[in-house]
């Protein structure tokens, strides 16, 4: 179970906070009282194994798109 952290309390206790992480231990930051982010210890393997597969199944069905080689510099405009 995550536990709810106002934001402000991330700006003190960060350090608190990141050594629960490391613990085990997962947080969803709030901001006026909606949630904004996670954090979750970083050894935390395949969280949603079912988006990954739904990702990947997506990505091979879509078409093979040829590309000419490009630099950096031809993102941008002149």
């Amino acid at each position: 179970m995550d536990n709810t952290v106002p934001i402000a309390d991330v700006k003190r206790k960060l350090s608190f906070i990141l050594r629960g992480a490391s613990e085990g231990q997962s947080y969803v930051v709030v901001s006026n009282g909606r949630p904004v982010a996670r954090i979750i210890p970083a050894d935390t393997q395949e969280l949603f194994p079912h988006l990954r597969a739904a990702l990947l199944s997506r990505l091979k069905q879509q078409p093979v798109v040829a590309v000419e080689n490009w630099t950096r510099d031809d993102a941008y405009e002149d």
